[in-house]
């Protein structure tokens, strides 16, 4: 266990901080799963800016990989274009 005050606040902080991240990481999953399942050309075109934005901060915030926003944004446009 910690022996120091700032260790503590570091760990209080931090699993704070993972909470949040991975509520952010499920919810853009959850974003992607639901574009993946459309169908209609119009509402995909709708759902993509919102989406990709969603994937960008992730990026932002290295909670993915920037190669694999990157990727995931690429599959989604293709995605959205074959419709």
């Amino acid at each position: 266990m910690a022996n120091h005050k700032s260790a503590l606040k570091r760990i209080r902080s931090s699993e704070t901080k993972r909470l949040l991240n991975r509520y952010k990481h499920r919810t853009t999953r959850n974003a992607i799963k639901k574009f993946r399942e459309l169908t209609d050309k119009a509402e995909a075109e709708k759902a993509f800016p919102s989406v990709v934005s969603m994937i960008d901060k992730l990026a932002k915030k290295n909670i993915i990989h920037a190669n694999k926003a990157a990727n995931l944004k690429s599959n989604l446009a293709k995605h959205k274009a074959s419709l």
